[in-house]
């Protein structure tokens, strides 16, 4: 793969975890539009570091609140530290399980169904105007809201539907604070793609195939500081309530996929 391909890559996986447009939505678009071979199948050890690059980014914009949970949970006493642990593994079951048991039938989402693309951009861009609107508050997200987050989390595995955007929203529209909402979002992530490394490496599939470590090195790179950009952006974002912007863009791209859509049914 060239190299180019690679900062391209990176930077669409560093932007697009944090900003609430739905890369899968957008990829499938892409293969619809231009055809199913203008976007090259990419290594899965490519897609592995890019993950990884998206996930340490995250790690550092929270590295101090990271650094100061750990620090309190190992504590081993159950204070607000452990809590936020725990809520956050309460997070990941939805996801989990999703991802366990119904891989196959999610991976068949992926054929370039626009119209499904198309209608869950318009379902992103509803959350994202309703989040936008919502009130101030100072409340912390309970463990009930953990779990109703992690199903939202579940349900964006569906192309076209944003991860951030779905996790934020849900989390804003049951009455969280919008900065902290941010951050719960950011964090609930990272075990999840730890988690899905650790799946694929153990799978052994990684070691097949010949890999370019400049290739490699170069999407680490471009994913690591688009991510460090967007994650910091969007939490900033988030507390000026300026969603509206990506809810008017999704709806947009949403109307469009589905247009297209009938045009070529």
């Amino acid at each position: 793969m060239e190299i180019l391909n690679a900062i391209i890559l990176g930077i669409i996986q560093g932007l697009t975890e944090f900003l609430p447009v739905s890369s899968s939505g957008h990829l499938e678009i892409g293969k619809a539009i231009l055809g199913e071979n203008s976007v090259p199948e990419e290594s899965l050890l490519l897609t592995v570091v890019l993950h990884f690059a998206t996930a340490l980014s995250t790690i550092v914009v929270f590295r101090k609140d990271i650094f100061d949970i750990i620090k309190g949970a190992l504590k081993f006493e159950w204070n607000e530290d452990l809590q936020f642990i725990s809520k956050i593994a309460i997070s990941m079951i939805p996801a989990v399980i999703v991802g366990l048991f119904f891989e196959k039938q999610l991976e068949q989402l992926f054929g370039g169904n626009l119209l499904l693309v198309g209608c869950m951009l318009i379902v992103t861009a509803f959350l994202l105007f309703f989040a936008d609107k919502a009130k101030d508050t100072d409340k912390k997200v309970s463990f009930k809201n953990a779990f109703v987050i992690g199903i939202s989390q579940a349900i964006a595995m569906l192309p076209g539907i944003s991860r951030s955007g779905a996790t934020i929203s849900t989390s804003v529209l049951l009455g969280n604070d919008k900065s902290k909402a941010a951050r719960f979002s950011f964090l609930m992530v990272v075990p999840l793609i730890f988690g899905k490394i650790a799946k694929d490496v153990l799978s052994g599939d990684l070691a097949n195939g010949h890999h370019n470590f400049t290739t490699l090195s170069i999407g680490f790179v471009a994913a690591f500081i688009a991510g460090l950009f967007a994650c910091t952006w969007m939490i900033a974002l988030v507390k000026k309530s300026k969603l509206i912007y990506f809810a008017i863009y999704c709806a947009i791209v949403g109307l469009i996929a589905i247009l297209f859509s009938l045009l070529n049914s």
